[in-house]
């Protein structure tokens, strides 16, 4: 596991659920199956299902992962929705494999690999129809990543990722990159926490991989309290920014609407959320009605013309994209679905399934130094937000959750039609289907066409 500093108020609630996990791993080595993923064993543990069902879900899943953050944030906290595969063969590592016609390679936990064992810019560009725009487009926008503690590394690790795909340089120096703190200072930064450092080494390189010749602004909130969050978001609208990318959420509370007009409330900046990865259910600041909430999928090449096929991304019951109902926030003019009188998530989708990937180069904490493979909406929300910025900055007074909702029902968007986060009373709160739907919205991009005013 990571190491992080000791005393960060949402360190507990994370090794209580490694270390249930854990038990229940044991239970299934004496069961014969030991290979069980960090996330089946967790439901094997909160809600005894059998031991041919783990395994079952193991052998679909192919990978183990952990939560690099916060698994149960206290009220009033968040956690980062990033998940590091630490076991087991990836989509990526298959089809490396199938083109080389040899065995795939397995991951081995703790023990980064010295090459990418996930998806890579060339893969997320082509699966979106982001080739030529990715080529051309981005320069002059800037793209902010909000997150928690330092990552003393983030721009060395930014360097070796962009080097690696022959990216163009984004630094400090040349003007690219910016790191500060919720305040702006550039010198004086928060606690530095290997598990957040892991989420900010996946957000740099997501925004790398889709708008390479984007800038990049990195605000580092001094706790994962949703206060300091927000402050962090603020800021980064104060510099300038106008694409948020948000990798983290939280439960649901009556201080939201107060939330987001506090800290959300920005017409003309497309700022994007997490849908959360703990399947069905509703996370803030996703429910904002001031953001882009990003549910996720699992992504495979296919035979199709497109290339690539999607589905909804769920590992287990308590492991895939988060989706819901709002409790709390009002609905926007332009959601329309008639099953929740409020705010309702998704909005869009992208790629967030570990076993489908994305390849990050992470050198600070103890473990998994090197290249590793991520999953998790945090990696599909600042997919989304570079998109955004691809397709330009968006209108003044816009809010630009609503774009996607303009261009629904078109070419613009993959609808994603299969697969579910969970059980719910109205289907399509947790299951896929044509048209709009909670775990994906309205889909994944094709172009730009539907996340720009037109």
């Amino acid at each position: 596991m990571r190491t992080s500093t000791p005393n960060s108020p949402h360190i507990r609630g994370r090794w209580r659920r490694i270390g249930s996990a854990a038990a229940a791993t044991a239970a299934l080595v004496l069961a014969g199956l030991g290979s069980a993923a960090h996330a089946d064993a967790a439901t094997a543990d909160t809600h005894k299902v059998s031991a041919r069902t783990i395994a079952a879900q193991v052998a679909k899943a192919h990978v183990r992962y952990e939560n690099a953050c916060a698994a149960n944030p206290k009220k009033g906290y968040a956690s980062c929705n990033a998940l590091r595969v630490t076991g087991g063969t990836t989509a990526f590592m298959e089809k490396q494999a199938a083109l080389k016609g040899i065995a795939p390679k397995t991951v081995k936990p703790n023990a980064a690999s010295d090459d990418p064992t996930g998806y890579g810019p060339s893969d997320l560009q082509s699966a979106y129809g982001l080739t030529d725009a990715a080529s051309s487009g981005g320069s002059g926008e800037t793209v902010a990543i909000v997150d928690a503690y330092d990552d003393p590394n983030a721009e060395a690790d930014l360097a070796t990722y962009r080097s690696y795909y022959g990216l163009p340089d984004c630094t400090t120096d040349n003007g690219c990159f910016s790191k500060v703190s919720q305040t702006g200072s550039t010198t004086s930064l928060p606690s530095a926490d290997s598990g957040w450092a892991g989420e900010e080494s996946l957000d740099l390189d997501m925004v790398s991989a889709v708008c390479p010749n984007c800038n990049i602004l990195l605000v580092e909130a001094k706790s994962a309290s949703d206060a300091n969050l927000g402050t962090a978001v603020n800021e980064a609208v104060k510099l300038g920014a106008k694409f948020v990318s948000n990798s983290y959420g939280g439960s649901e509370s009556s201080s939201d609407t107060t939330y987001d007009s506090s800290y959300y409330k920005h017409p003309g900046v497309a700022i994007t959320a997490s849908a959360g990865d703990e399947g069905y259910g509703a996370e803030y600041p996703a429910a904002s009605r001031y953001v882009t909430a990003v549910g996720g999928t699992a992504l495979k090449t296919s035979s199709t013309t497109r290339g690539w096929t999607e589905t909804v991304w769920k590992t287990s019951s308590t492991e895939g994209t988060g989706s819901g109902c709002s409790s709390y926030d009002a609905k926007p003019s332009w959601q329309t679905d008639t099953g929740c009188s409020k705010r309702m998530i998704a909005d869009v989708s992208a790629v967030a399934d570990p076993a489908t990937g994305v390849s990050v180069y992470d050198s600070y904490g103890s473990d998994g130094t090197g290249w590793n493979t991520y999953g998790g909406t945090s990696a599909s929300s600042p997919i989304i937000a570079s998109v955004y910025a691809l397709a330009g900055t968006p209108g003044s007074s816009d809010y630009p959750a609503q774009y996607p909702y303009n261009a629904a029902g078109t070419s613009a968007l993959n609808d994603v039609t299969s697969g579910n986060n969970g059980t719910c009373s109205t289907s399509y709160f947790c299951t896929a289907k044509s048209g709009y739907d909670g775990p994906t919205g309205w889909g994944t991009p094709e172009g730009l066409d539907a996340f720009t005013a037109g």
